[in-house]
């Protein structure tokens, strides 16, 4: 992991605290909901805030209401943030939405040569209903994964993978060819996006459903939370703001992290080190 200098983290944080402010006030006019995830979680419970080396904050809202925060952000906070999203610029290759403060620069290493402008931003994440029936939920949670993927390698023949030695060059080599084969065919990134919009909701209008998820991060397992664990929301302190969380966190984050409440050690840390920052605002 890359390391910042104590100063220029601590400037980071106290911008993405800023748009974490302007965030929590347009979603509690329009009453969305929204709660704190993955290690924005661990933060506020270990750290009551950011995880000292951590430089995002993770923030998942159900698809109705993301989409509502989408719209109205559009609308209500344009003079002072972009919402980048693969809907408002199809070069942005991941599932999520960035709020992202204008007049700043923040491209981390792993996008580092996509053709869309990048500020500092806070990372806001769609979660989806998981269908109760077995065989319908594991089409679904690949379907969404595989596109989620494919739609990264459109755009970045070598994404930043956890692996090193022969594995890797097998791995980056398959990348390598199944980029340039979907260039080769024009397989549309739009098309690679909506392919993966439609296996992510599929189940929403499943009433019975227990379950939601970002279907589109490392794994698409590792977001799943049991609705009966969410709600009702609970407030807890990150940094100087009262943010809502899961009312019950332990079961995701271990299954995810294991013993969370520990320190990893320095080579397991990560964050989204950037390839370049400028703090334009201040």
């Amino acid at each position: 992991m890359k390391t910042y200098d104590n100063e220029t983290l601590a400037k980071l944080q106290r911008v993405e605290l800023e748009i974490l402010r302007d965030f929590i006030s347009l979603c509690d006019k329009y009453e969305l909901e929204y709660f704190g995830i993955a290690g924005t979680c661990i933060g506020a419970i270990r750290h009551q805030g950011f995880i000292p080396w951590d430089d995002d904050i993770d923030i998942a809202l159900p698809r109705d209401s993301y989409n509502k925060f989408i719209s109205y952000a559009k609308k209500e906070l344009s003079d002072k943030y972009t919402v980048m999203n693969a809907e408002t610029n199809s070069n942005y290759p991941l599932m999520t939405t960035r709020l992202m403060l204008k007049n700043t620069k923040f491209r981390e290493c792993a996008l580092a040569n996509i053709d869309c402008e990048l500020g500092i931003f806070l990372d806001i994440y769609p979660f989806d209903h998981l269908s109760d029936k077995p065989e319908v939920r594991k089409k679904q949670m690949m379907k969404a994964f595989i596109y989620s993927k494919l739609l990264i390698l459109r755009s970045i023949k070598r994404p930043v993978l956890g692996y090193d030695g022969f594995k890797s060059k097998l791995i980056y080599a398959s990348c390598h060819i199944i980029h340039y084969t979907m260039k080769l065919l024009q397989i549309k990134k739009s098309w690679l996006y909506n392919q993966c919009l439609k296996a992510s909701t599929f189940s929403n209008d499943e009433i019975n459903s227990k379950e939601i998820d970002f279907l589109c991060d490392t794994t698409p397992y590792m977001n799943i939370w049991k609705t009966e664990d969410i709600y009702p929301l609970k407030k807890l302190m990150f940094e100087d703001i009262e943010l809502n969380f899961p009312k019950n966190m332990h079961t995701n984050l271990t299954n995810t992290y294991g013993n969370y409440m520990e320190l990893p050690s320095i080579e397991k840390r990560k964050n989204h080190f950037p390839h370049e920052l400028e703090f334009f605002n201040e």
